[in-house]
């Protein structure tokens, strides 16, 4: 993992050694920047120009980078504000799963996809979690990251980043038995089914 207090220990930032730090960050983070980006806006060409505004302000904040959160928590924060930032222009506020309606939506969506002949692979089940979930699913399963390290990167209570992670995946069961039932023939059961 790239240490920019290591690359910059007792001496000052030339401009050299900030150009060969930011292409390291270029070819170690570019590529997660992009998947984490388009997990929140899932719109590719969106997720794209996401991923350059994270990138020119990692390059504009770079000098200023004082090594008290890792690189990689710093980088996370900026291109999760600027995919918030991207939501609000779009006019698409983050939905909680918790609110009836938009959980009666969010259900209705699910299954009208379950339906389809072809099952959807993990990157389709991760992407019909709220935003706030999946952060998480992504932050502790696909980066590996600790609970603690979660809560500190998306600004939370260590409780809350669990109970989060324990809803996230209770609605990911809802939605493989859902996806059992309709294709076991019994829809009426998919549109019955919660777990308890």
């Amino acid at each position: 993992m790239l240490r920019v207090s290591k690359l910059w220990a007792g001496r000052r930032k030339s401009k050299i050694d900030m150009v060969e730090t930011f292409e390291r960050i270029m070819r170690d983070y570019k590529d997660k920047i992009f998947r984490l980006s388009y997990s929140f806006l899932r719109d590719k060409s969106v997720a794209e120009e996401a991923t350059q505004d994270v990138l020119l302000r990692v390059w504009k904040g770079l000098p200023g980078f004082r090594s008290d959160s890792s690189l990689s928590t710093w980088i996370y924060s900026i291109t999760r504000n600027v995919c918030i930032t991207a939501l609000h222009k779009r006019g698409l506020p983050p939905v909680s799963i918790d609110a009836p309606e938009a959980r009666r939506q969010t259900e209705r969506r699910a299954l009208d996809d379950w339906l389809l002949p072809e099952a959807p692979n993990a990157a389709d089940l991760l992407n019909r979690l709220p935003v706030k979930y999946r952060q998480i699913v992504s932050l502790f399963y696909m980066q590996e990251k600790s609970y603690d390290e979660v809560a500190r990167m998306l600004d939370l209570p260590v409780g809350t980043v669990k109970t989060h992670l324990f809803r996230a995946r209770k609605s990911l069961l809802e939605q493989l038995a859902r996806e059992r039932a309709v294709k076991e023939g019994t829809p009426w059961l998919a549109r019955n089914w919660t777990t308890s």
